[in-house]
């Protein structure tokens, strides 16, 4: 630790701070452009300039200097510092005043006004006048995608977003070109960036130079209604904020949560607001002679009831899509459980995980700040980068600390980062699993190992068998004890650590998504439109859910829900740690709440739920499934469920592993829903051709 002076207040602060964080310590504020917390230090923007007492008779850059680099008075009195001298006045208003120097006047028409760095430090460190009368610098607008919309006449060139795209997101696709007034920021080629992250610029630019281009020119930060929720577009559970103007999510941005997401979000999460308004289910649909024609609520109702009344309790089932929340999957749970039906299942994709095998056998045992901690890795079945983003940033960030193996099995893709490719099937696995190999001494050498396992490696038919092997493998190299469960399930769908939390899976004597197909008389989807619709054969299919996509167009009755952005739901993320997201519009037409639709349909089926208000249910959820009150809080899995489930054993195949998410940007029915990504997805396979607007 290291004590000094801020303005006559002694602080004590760790000795690895610079002046600038020291000084915030100390409760001074620093103004800053090109200074970032998760960035590396560029020094080049020159706005949080202080005076350091005996030092050269010039300010210096606090964000560059370390209070290791300072030293004692001669009489050993405390270094110290000065952020409100006439000096340091002076030495910011010349920096603002260069940086106005060149920067248009867009303000009335800058998406960036009213939230912009350079405004509100030039009200507060600037002055009220320039003296230079020659003409701007004007820099010719780069074509860098369809997602961040650029205007580089605007830029100051803090080189955040460059550090950004090469340290975080992993890939360098902006720098630098020529010197002094000729520097632009660019892709080079003006091509369209190809980073799943490339959103965050918007957040991390501090002037209007890099925008939304899908949210430009729609509103002004304070028409918007801000509402904190949680993202989910993966099992991450990012922590966001929807900007909603009356009915309409306008966009949506990240909030800071250093356990999940840390301030980053991907670009699926960011740019998926568009598809809240298309395609959407806003009336119920009964078909009629071979086609879907818009009902009341009642007549789609008594459609379902009659259904339901001809047929047997073992030939009704439930399946329960990736964006259900936990609510409404407790109440078909409940529902089913009363029409004395057992097939129910929340693994579309036909998962080989198992709440009864113990809850540490399908969570990210470790944490995902955990992965901070992990100083081996090995990734069995997943491309993180398409799965989970924003986890795999983390990764990376692990990674270029230093001292970090990992190795892969799997596909060979592009993380972002160095690894080991190993095989792509399960004959590597068992293998290592065995105790050969030279990534099993690397494990075992490891003082907290980690195992990944991903969906692509357990959503197979011999993923009961794969899922034994790596637990053996994490035990055989000491990844799981008291201290540290480095066993890691990847998920790629929000609803499902939820589902499994509830017991959302087949009953005694119940059938699974794949034994309901073509064995049903009555089959409930809980928006789950990741099936094959056409292997349900003859069934009546309710479709509960937001959007016209597969599961709409196969059902025989449609009743609307609402979509995560339109309800207080609790999801349960890859980790395991519970998260709730709020209302932040309602939904449109006479589309309600899932829960809701619920309970008045057991009305009408004559098997009424217990309870009558969300608060009821979430009081009958909590009583039996006490650790989902604990919102925000992960319940740990039990390190001895992943040492039980290394004794399964079970037959591989020789067939490879193979990540489930084809086209990171429509995984779900909201993204297939929008505008936007499906230009990026258009974009990503190459059928849209890259041309500066």
């Amino acid at each position: 630790m290291a004590r000094l002076k801020v303005d006559g207040i002694e602080v004590e602060v760790p000795d690895h701070y610079t002046l600038l964080q020291a000084a915030e310590e100390a409760g001074a504020e620093i103004p800053r452009f090109c200074f970032h917390e998760r960035l590396s230090v560029a020094g080049n923007c020159r706005m949080c300039l202080v005076e350091v007492k005996g030092g050269p008779p010039k300010p210096a850059a606090s964000c560059a200097m370390g209070v290791r680099d300072l030293r004692p008075g001669p009489n050993g009195e405390l270094p110290e510092i000065f952020t409100k001298t006439p000096m340091v006045k002076k030495a910011r208003e010349g920096v603002m005043e260069f940086l106005l120097i060149n920067h248009p006047l867009d303000c009335p028409i800058c998406d960036q006004g009213g939230e912009c760095d350079l405004q509100d430090q030039a009200m507060a460190y600037g002055v009220d006048s320039s003296r230079f009368h020659e003409n701007k610098r004007a820099v010719e607008d780069k074509y860098i995608g369809p997602l961040v919309k650029t205007i580089m006449t605007r830029c100051i060139h803090c080189t955040r977003c460059v550090r950004f795209t090469t340290e975080v997101a992993g890939i360098s696709e902006l720098g630098a070109t020529g010197r002094g007034e000729d520097m632009e920021i660019t892709t080079y080629l003006e091509q369209a960036m190809t980073s799943e992250l490339q959103g965050n610029v918007i957040d991390l630019c501090p002037v209007g130079a890099l925008t939304s281009k899908p949210y430009a020119f729609q509103a002004r930060p304070w028409e918007l209604s801000k509402t904190q929720s949680i993202d989910v577009m993966d099992a991450v559970g990012s922590a966001i904020r929807v900007d909603a103007r009356g009915r309409e999510v306008m966009r949506i941005l990240p909030r800071v949560n250093e356990a999940v997401n840390e301030e980053w979000i991907s670009d699926k999460t960011r740019f998926i607001w568009d598809g809240l308004r298309t395609q959407r289910l806003d009336r119920p649909y009964v078909r009629r002679d071979g086609r879907l024609q818009p009902a009341t609520w009642s007549e789609a109702f008594e459609a379902v009831a009659a259904a339901v009344a001809g047929a047997q309790p073992d030939r009704i089932g439930a399946i329960a899509g990736d964006l259900a929340g936990v609510e409404e999957m407790y109440a078909l749970k409940a529902l089913m459980r009363s029409l004395g039906s057992p097939n129910i299942d929340c693994r579309q994709d036909g998962a080989a995980l198992d709440p009864a095998l113990g809850r540490a056998s399908y969570l990210f045992n470790p944490t995902i700040e955990g992965i901070e901690e992990a100083d081996a890795l090995l990734i069995v079945g997943a491309n993180p980068r398409l799965e989970a983003a924003v986890l795999n940033a983390r990764i990376r960030k692990r990674w270029r600390m230093g001292t970090f193996p990992i190795g892969v099995i799997g596909e060979q893709a592009d993380l972002r980062y160095d690894y080991q490719h190993l095989g792509t099937g399960p004959e590597t696995l068992a293998e290592l699993a065995g105790g050969k190999g030279s990534f099993f001494s690397v494990l075992k050498k490891a003082r907290r190992p980690m195992v990944l396992l991903g969906q692509g490696a357990l959503a197979r038919p011999d993923g009961r068998a794969v899922l034994a092997h790596a637990a053996r493998l994490a035990e055989a190299v000491g990844a799981v004890d008291a201290q540290w469960n480095g066993f890691a399930v990847l998920h790629t769908a929000a609803a499902r650590v939820g589902g499994l939390d509830i017991g959302f899976v087949p009953q005694e004597g119940g059938k699974d998504v794949a034994g309901m197909m073509g064995a049903m008389d009555v089959l409930f989807l809980l928006g789950a439109d990741e099936i094959d619709m056409s292997a349900i054969g003859d069934a009546f299919t309710v479709y509960i859910g937001t959007h016209g996509d597969a599961g709409a167009h196969r059902a025989d009755v449609i009743l609307p829900g609402a979509a995560y952005t339109e309800k207080s739901a609790t999801y349960v993320n890859t980790e395991g740690r519970v998260q709730m997201t709020f209302r932040a519009g309602f939904a449109p037409g006479d589309a309600r709440e899932d829960w809701a639709i619920l309970r008045a349909l057991s009305d009408v089926l004559g098997h009424r739920l217990p309870f009558d208000s969300l608060a009821a249910l979430r009081a009958k959820l909590y009583e039996e499934h006490p650790h989902l009150a604990a919102v925000d809080a992960i319940a740990p899995g039990d390190p001895k469920d992943v040492v039980a489930l290394a004794g399964l054993g079970g037959r591989l195949r020789k067939a490879p592993f193979a990540s489930p998410v084809k086209d990171f940007y429509l995984t779900n029915p909201i993204a297939r829903a929008s505008a936007v990504m499906a230009e990026c997805s258009a974009l990503a396979r190459g059928e849209l051709k890259q041309a500066a607007e």
